[in-house]
């Protein structure tokens, strides 16, 4: 395992950090599979990744971390989804919030300073619940007296079995204001706060992606990180996608780069390596996964390691997670095909990379939503709203 005692702090070489995920994903490999089958939280993961550092990976060096670019972090988490795409996509979720909590710390945003250096000291985990409420989040927030109370029903709450604070939000109808979104740091274990276990899928069946109940829940104002307007694509979320989607489309790629990979393995022990039409499909592979490399390289070129609100960056970052989304869908596609019946048993780790991949249509924007806001972008037209 490689720990701070090998990789040093303040250490920024991208290969460094996957080669890091590369030695903790030999760890997590063996606990893939059972919690895929019995669609359990990937326990063992998180319990490695918080004793070797690596949930503080973007937490900038001087608050203890190690300061991973959003880049850097994208490539540790490609390689980590090889070996578990369940820990890499749950994992994703918290180190896009550390990304984000470490842009708003250089610009000296109250409480970035002080959430950093719990996850640096304390390895506490972050849970998103963003996904789903995006622009226009679930549940509502009331003023009270010190704050706001909270109440709705959150789904896909990635890592929540083993998370800490929520980085959440709620609408909020302000009397000056109209409708408002209101960002809130919740901790997971607040009263009225009820995880509900709800997670029973086809895929990314290990990510513990349970719905979670807030009822009442009391916010005081000084957790309230944002106040933003409902249902806009508005600057502070356009920094979040920027930082978010190439970390998250990072880990699809990876699983369908493992999908590629167990199907060479698999023509590699039988004579089907002569066969021209598995050749193809081979080489149609590689051509599918080096575009959807390149999106990926492009995007993050784009967004650099300190984003400023962009609706050009959105549209770079959607365009590249829909090429990977579509494209990794069909390049697992391909190597169940290449692999032959053999891959169609549950005992295949093609099947699973099959399964998992196609969760990468679901994140928003949605394949379709990317078009139109590419095209809204490049029209002039409104974009913020989608």
């Amino acid at each position: 395992m490689m720990t701070e005692d090998v990789l040093e702090v303040g250490t920024a070489a991208p290969d460094r950090f996957v080669a890091w995920a590369t030695s903790l994903g030999a760890e997590i490999a063996e606990h893939a599979r059972p919690h895929d089958l019995e669609g359990s939280f990937v326990d063992e993961s998180y319990q490695l990744l918080r004793s070797s550092g690596y949930l503080a990976l973007a937490v900038p060096t001087e608050l203890g971390g190690h300061g991973a670019t959003i880049a850097q972090v994208a490539m540790a988490q490609r390689e980590l989804a090889r070996h578990c795409a369940a820990t890499a996509l749950a994992s994703a979720m918290h180190h896009h919030i550390v990304l984000f909590t470490a842009w708003r710390y250089r610009r000296e945003l109250p409480g970035a300073e002080a959430t950093l250096r719990r996850v640096a000291d304390e390895a506490i985990v972050l849970v998103s619940t963003g996904g789903a409420d995006y622009t226009t989040p679930r549940g509502t927030a009331v003023a009270v007296e010190g704050g706001y109370r909270v109440s709705g029903r959150k789904v896909f709450a990635s890592q929540v079995p083993a998370g800490d604070v929520f980085s959440t939000m709620f609408a909020y109808d302000d009397p000056e204001q109209g409708q408002r979104v209101l960002n809130m740091a919740v901790p997971v274990r607040a009263d009225g706060v009820r995880v509900i276990e709800t997670w029973d899928t086809m895929g990314m069946r290990g990510t513990g992606s349970h719905d979670v109940e807030f009822t009442d829940v009391f916010v005081p104002a000084d957790k309230v990180l944002a106040n933003r307007p409902y249902g806009v694509l508005d600057p502070p979320l356009q920094v979040i996608s920027s930082i978010a989607f190439p970390v998250i489309s990072a880990v699809y790629l990876g699983v369908a780069e493992a999908a590629r990979d167990h199907a060479v393995a698999a023509i590699d022990e039988t004579d089907k390596v002569h066969d021209v039409s598995i050749q193809r499909m081979v080489g149609l592979m590689e051509h599918k996964l080096r575009t959807c490399g390149w999106a990926l390289d492009g995007a993050l070129a784009v967004v650099g390691d300190d984003p400023a609100p962009s609706a050009e960056t959105v549209a770079a970052v959607m365009s590249a997670k829909r090429t990977i989304a579509v494209e990794g869908v069909e390049v697992c596609d391909l190597a169940m095909e290449v692999a032959g019946g053999s891959a169609y048993f549950r005992t295949s780790p093609i099947e699973q990379c099959y399964r998992d991949v196609r969760g990468a249509k679901f994140h928003p924007l949605t394949p379709e939503q990317t078009l139109l806001y590419d095209a809204r972008v490049k029209l002039g037209l409104p974009a913020d709203a989608i």
